[in-house]
């Protein structure tokens, strides 16, 4: 099925691709009166694999025809970590239509992608009446890779029947990876919170790349494709191509260095079951060995190097945003415990990082803190010595001082070293990639502008409501795109290991620095 030819001999290339989406979008979307989330293999739907609809009367809407896959180009790849970041990656890309037989090839070298594996597709169907857009379906694809091996980097390219990326003038589409070391090596990783799609979200992406990061974290409200973010059914603005623009934006970082997300606020669209997760299922493939894959699909772990990697779901624990409190029934919290544990023990992790969107420490006026995070999690930070946390949620960059009980145990200027051991816990938020930005009560303060204060006022989300609060923890503030640049080096048994951590504008000037030391194993 092609175009017309009569047509196609006044058309180019793309006007042919547009004039073929237009047409088979029109012609195999089955309204629906839910959204539905189904897995597709080579076009047909696989049986058990289609999530819990939004309401009993729910219909799938697979395709039921597909064009040419020759006018069909993948587009959004992001990769993921495995649960071992050392043999295992997942490449996820988008598709406009439904092709058939989709694909990755990968091997060591460019012109060898002789290994060939099959790719799942998860096809994510909006009908109209849910949010700003009509009827719109949505092709995920994902390719889920194993035994590779550790330190090393792969070319890869993914297509499907009529789109083969080895194919010489399709070259130009391969991408690389590079797998986590077997062993302790120095390594960057770089993170922010609530991007969104827009020009300083694009701006950070360029700078991301630049600073050749391992991985990235984001630490929630990723595309803003429900702008209201309550995780109602009532929350207006929704539009589900918005993650379409998402990956297009990014994907000139993802393709290369593995997306590792949380969820926020923003994350729960509440027309996809389960607890508003369902699309981010279908668009997302992460390592999976959280304590509740159905539930908290966002929450999960791993390492790379001497670091270990936490991203926990603080939709869970919010009482400022309580649409989806309580759902794991306190066992993110023990499994978070278990987790503390286990890397404490382990002589090769040095480092724990955590990451997740609402702040357990900020004066934002906007959200400010979240009680819940300090009541359930803060407690555990403190007991395992936790290293660096991150959080997003508030559009702005802020830093504390170490903290231990609520309270500063250690002043940490520009340029200072916090010794987790000993000290407390350093909490930053890195919340600026690209939304509109929020403000401060207090001045701003940071690097080559410092502007000590004694006190902050500012408050926090408990059960209740608000509550106003004066601290005295908050040493930077900056309020400007801005992301965060973090430097690993190990050292030998006794030595100093350091995380160096660099607030970063988007102008590329660095608005804050500190290091974080520890005795390595």
């Amino acid at each position: 099925m092609g175009v017309p030819e009569r047509l196609a001999e006044r058309m180019s290339m793309a006007e042919q691709h547009e004039y073929l989406r237009a047409r088979f979008s029109r012609r195999t979307m089955i309204r629906g009166g839910a959204v539905t989330l189904g897995a597709v293999a080579g076009g047909a739907f696989v049986p058990g694999a289609t999530a819990q609809a939004a309401v009993p009367t729910a219909r799938t809407a697979p395709a039921t025809e597909s064009v040419d896959g020759a006018f069909v180009a993948p587009f959004g790849r992001h990769l993921a970590y495995g649960a071992d970041p050392r043999t295992e990656m997942t490449v996820s890309w988008q598709v406009p239509v439904a092709v058939k037989k989709p694909f990755i090839r990968i091997g060591a070298h460019p012109t060898d992608l002789s290994r060939k594996i099959d790719a799942e597709v998860r096809t994510l169907f909006t009908p109209a009446g849910v949010g700003a857009s009509g009827d719109h379906t949505q092709y995920y694809v994902h390719a889920e890779l194993t035994r590779l091996r550790p330190g090393r980097t792969y070319y890869y390219g993914v297509g499907h029947q009529g789109f083969d990326p080895a194919a010489p003038h399709l070259l130009g589409t391969l991408g690389t990876f590079t797998t986590a070391p077997a062993h302790k090596a120095p390594f960057t990783f770089t993170a922010f919170g609530d991007e969104g799609v827009s020009y300083h979200g694009l701006a950070n992406n360029s700078l991301l790349l630049g600073q050749n990061p391992a991985f990235h974290l984001h630490a929630g409200d990723i595309a803003y494709a429900d702008p209201s973010g309550s995780g109602q059914t009532s929350d207006t603005g929704f539009d589900s191509r918005i993650w379409d623009q998402f990956l297009a934006q990014t994907e000139s970082v993802a393709k290369s260095v593995p997306w590792m997300p949380a969820y926020g606020n923003h994350d729960m669209e509440a027309w996809y079951s389960p607890n508003g997760y369902g699309g981010e299922e279908a668009r997302w493939n992460l390592p999976g060995n959280g304590p509740d894959k159905k539930n908290l699909p966002g929450v999960y772990t791993f390492v790379h190097g001497n670091t270990a990697v936490i991203s926990l779901d603080a939709n869970d624990i919010s009482f400022e945003i309580p649409a989806n409190l309580g759902i794991s029934g306190g066992t993110q919290t023990k499994w978070l415990e278990a987790q503390l544990k286990r890397y404490r023990a382990s002589k090769d992790v040095d480092f724990i990082v955590i990451f997740f969107h609402h702040c357990a420490y900020c004066t934002s006026t906007s959200h400010a803190s979240e009680g819940g995070v300090r009541q359930e999690w803060v407690p555990l930070f403190e007991k395992y010595t936790v290293d660096l946390v991150i959080n997003g949620h508030n559009h702005q960059y802020e830093r504390t001082d170490v903290i231990k009980g609520n309270k500063v145990a250690k002043k940490l200027p520009i340029g200072g070293t916090a010794y987790p051991e000993t000290d407390g816990v350093v909490y930053v938020t890195a919340g600026a990639a690209g939304r509109s930005l929020y403000a401060f009560s207090a001045p701003l303060s940071y690097e080559g502008n410092e502007q000590d204060v004694d006190s902050v006022a500012s408050f926090v989300n408990l059960k209740g409501g608000k509550q106003n609060e004066t601290v005295a923890w908050s040493r930077v503030r900056y309020l400007d795109y801005s992301f965060l640049r973090v430097d690993v080096t190990p050292a030998p048994k006794g030595r100093t290991a350091t995380l160096k951590v660099r607030g970063i504008a988007e102008s590329g000037e660095q608005v804050d620095h500190f290091t974080v030391a520890r005795r390595a194993k």
